[in-house]
């Protein structure tokens, strides 16, 4: 078998790349172990001077690595460069963090001394997806890394390049042989890795099928996971919001990475008083975006990632439409070259309907109309996701207040949900569980160990 880069602007293959051996596989496992062994006893401060040499190599090779990603799975030019750069940013930070972070803590007790270690536990599986190809890798990776583990990387199949150009990271910045590699081996093998004895725990970011696959797998050998799965994340406007921000915010936060984000704005939910009004400066946002070639500095919206993901779009959008929804804009495959599709709106959405009831991956915004406060709280809650929520007022006392009832792992007041370094993220229900970034994130896979002295 073999891995093939496919250009999605074209729909050209770019290069090819072949699976691991069984032989191959097994000799990059057993290489990860090895590395702990060691690195594992290497000074924080040594693995965190690596670690700032990973965010020079990325900054000083930017254009390199935004281009490649570009070509391999859309993503706009301009918004795959600001990856790169949030990439450099989290291994700085868990650089310049972890080692007070990781801090051994003393906690009194009937000891004379007791204090609380944080030890890492040893190789890591990623599965990682292709939406974010180089943040969802780096994210895991800075942390794992930095509390002394090895990391094994799993990605979608349709970033090969992208794949080893991280690795490429790791090396240039002379982090030892071992501590991170790319593992070129397709979804069925996964199983097999879970299963290895070297390997201590698995993290994954993508689907719900994928992560109840690896979390049922990694039960099976009692080892530890993070998953961090779909949304459907609602972005609620009340009627006191500042409709003209929030609009022009909306169509950010739907339309980024062409909507193909797990934390993307999908469920409109609209005060029936400011409904119509945001609804127009919404769609004269969606469309003064420029659709066009990714490579292009102006455009705003580029190619999805892959055919399938047109398609399965493409009819959660008619079905809902033929269930009684109201297609404001879009709506349609483009016909030009490409896996493109437009900016798209559907109005008076419904429970039953695909667009409310599944995650939508691509750029197209569900809008549903409430009378109160209530019944947002209700809806926005109405999901079996709970990943990230965006919530509009001029209250901010009245904000905080529905912020505690809203059922997801982060709630952004009057701005679009994103992630950040220095706050966890993650999500509760079938968005997955465990958090990532932050101090939360970096103790996620490790050892806290209790240390008592008589």
């Amino acid at each position: 078998m073999s891995f093939a880069s496919v250009n999605p602007a074209t729909e050209e293959t770019i290069e090819e790349f072949d699976e691991l051996t069984e032989s191959e596989r097994e000799e990059k496992i057993r290489r990860s172990a090895e590395t702990f062994r060691t690195w594992r006893t290497v000074p924080i401060e040594h693995r965190a001077e690596c670690m700032h040499r990973a965010a020079r190599q990325l900054r000083g090779n930017v254009d390199t690595f935004a281009r490649a990603m570009t070509l391999e799975m859309g993503k706009t030019i301009t918004q795959a460069r600001a990856e790169v750069e949030k990439c450099a940013w989290v291994c700085e930070y868990y650089a310049n963090s972890a080692p007070n972070i990781l801090r051994s803590e003393v906690q009194p007790s009937d000891a004379s001394e007791s204090y609380v270690r944080f030890d890492p536990l040893g190789p890591v599986l990623a599965v990682m997806p292709w939406n974010f190809p180089f943040w969802q890798v780096f994210r895991f990776a800075a942390p794992a890394l930095m509390a002394g583990n090895t990391a094994l990387l799993k990605h979608a199949s349709n970033v090969p390049r992208c794949a080893l150009l991280i690795e490429g990271v790791f090396r240039a910045a002379e982090f030892p042989e071992g501590c991170f590699q790319t593992l070129l081996i397709p979804s069925s093998a996964v199983a097999a890795v879970i299963d290895h004895p070297a390997v201590a725990a698995a993290t994954l970011t993508g689907s719900e099928h994928a992560g109840s696959q690896v979390a049922a797998r990694a039960g099976q050998r009692l080892k530890k996971t993070v998953l961090e799965l779909g949304g459907s994340d609602p972005f609620i406007v009340l009627e006191d919001a500042d409709v003209h921000a929030a609009a022009a915010t909306g169509a950010t936060a739907r339309m980024i990475n062409t909507g193909q984000s797990c934390i993307a704005a999908k469920r409109f939910i609209l005060h029936e008083a400011v409904a119509d009004r945001f609804l127009d400066r919404f769609l004269d946002a969606l469309r003064a975006m420029n659709i066009g070639d990714p490579l292009e500095e102006d455009t705003d919206v580029g190619p999805m990632a892959r055919e399938d993901l047109l398609l399965e779009l493409d009819a959660q959008i008619r079905r809902s439409v033929e269930m009684g929804a109201e297609l404001l804009l879009g709506g349609r495959r483009l016909d030009r070259p490409g896996v493109y599709y437009p900016p798209t709106v559907v109005d008076h959405v419904r429970p039953g309907m695909p667009m409310y009831d599944e995650e939508t991956f691509g750029p197209a915004a569900a809008i549903i109309r409430v009378p109160d406060e209530e019944e947002a709280l209700r809806i926005a809650n109405d999901t079996s996701f709970g990943l990230g929520a965006s919530l509009w007022t001029a209250d901010l006392a009245r904000a905080k207040r529905m912020a505690e009832r809203i059922e997801a792992g982060s709630v952004f007041i009057n701005g679009l949900v994103k992630s950040d370094p220095r706050l966890p993220f993650g999500g509760i229900k079938r968005s997955g569980f465990g958090r990532e970034l932050s101090h939360y994130g970096i103790k996620e896979f490790v050892n806290i160990k209790t240390v008592w002295t008589a």
